[in-house]
């Protein structure tokens, strides 16, 4: 049997995220079709009906951004059945009032909590590097960094790695389609790295080293992959990452600590404690 990698990104445009996380959730594949059916259970549920209209696809930066949670929060919860009404009229087209737009909020974070709740009913779990916003290699080092796998990246896999050894079980990555070219880049790149390194070839026993693209609103776990990292980068601290989180997203980043892998590694050279959400500070410099 096989587990999938569905995943995203967060924080790469570089702009207001404190940091720029990889990674997504792991799924088995005798899990994929109950959790699909269960998110589209949940969004008649939160929302009346399943959203269909890619301008409101499951996003973190949609769902759980500042104004969203605090419009959220005017006034009292609306009840099911109301938030429902409102909702369908907004995701129908018709002009949109200030309770429609607040039952939205509302049914953004329902939707969220009773996406975690799925996540954990459903034995995901969640691989994912963060690295500090903006990080970039020294000038002499940019072509090289073209050419090879970052370190952030080499963590991920290691550690899904890791998952799927102790598992006996395979793996397949699914990743957001985004520019072509960049695309392209990445999978060139993690091929070098599975052909060229022994590390990598070791991996292929576990890993598929093809990657499956796809569009994310056609992909309900690719969107579940979005929320969790931004949760990551708002709401989830280790005793590395200094960056202050918001206040309104550390409950989510508990939440990720129950979907989190850890494991003790025995190596040949030195063993180390690990866990599937990792913070490189400096992911050009060499591996420690």
């Amino acid at each position: 049997m096989t587990w999938f990698l569905f995943m995203d990104e967060s924080g790469h445009d570089h702009k207001n995220m404190p940091y720029e996380v990889r990674g997504g959730i792991a799924l088995h594949v005798g899990e994929l079709w109950p959790f699909a059916q269960s998110i589209k259970h949940e969004e008649k549920r939160c929302f009346g009906s399943a959203r269909n209209n890619p301008k409101y696809e499951m996003k973190g930066g949609k769902f759980l951004n500042r104004a969203r949670i605090q419009l959220a929060q005017q006034g009292d919860l609306f009840s099911d059945e109301e938030r429902q009404r409102l909702c369908n009229k907004l995701l129908a087209g018709e002009p949109s009032s200030l309770d429609a737009r607040i039952a939205y909020a509302q049914a953004c974070l329902k939707m969220t909590d009773s996406l975690f709740s799925l996540l954990e009913k459903h034995k995901a779990h969640i691989f994912a590097t963060a690295i500090p916003r903006g990080a970039k290699p020294p000038i002499a080092q940019e072509k090289k960094f073209k050419d090879f796998l970052r370190k952030d990246h080499v963590f991920l896999l290691e550690r899904y790695f890791y998952f799927l050894e102790g598992e006996k079980d395979h793996g397949v990555l699914v990743m957001d389609e985004s520019e072509k070219r960049l695309d392209r880049d990445f999978v060139a790149r993690m091929e070098k790295y599975f052909t060229r390194t022994q590390t990598g070839r070791g991996w292929r026993q576990w890993i598929a080293p093809i990657p499956f693209f796809v569009s994310s609103d056609m992909n309900y776990p690719v969107q579940v992959a979005d929320i969790c990292l931004y949760c990551i980068n708002w709401g989830y601290r280790n005793r590395n990452m200094n960056a202050p989180p918001r206040q309104d997203m550390v409950e989510y980043g508990k939440r990720l600590r129950q979907l989190t892998r850890k494991g003790y590694n025995i190596g040949i050279r030195r063993s180390f404690f690990h866990q599937s959400i990792v913070y490189v500070p400096d992911p050009y410099a060499g591996r420690t």
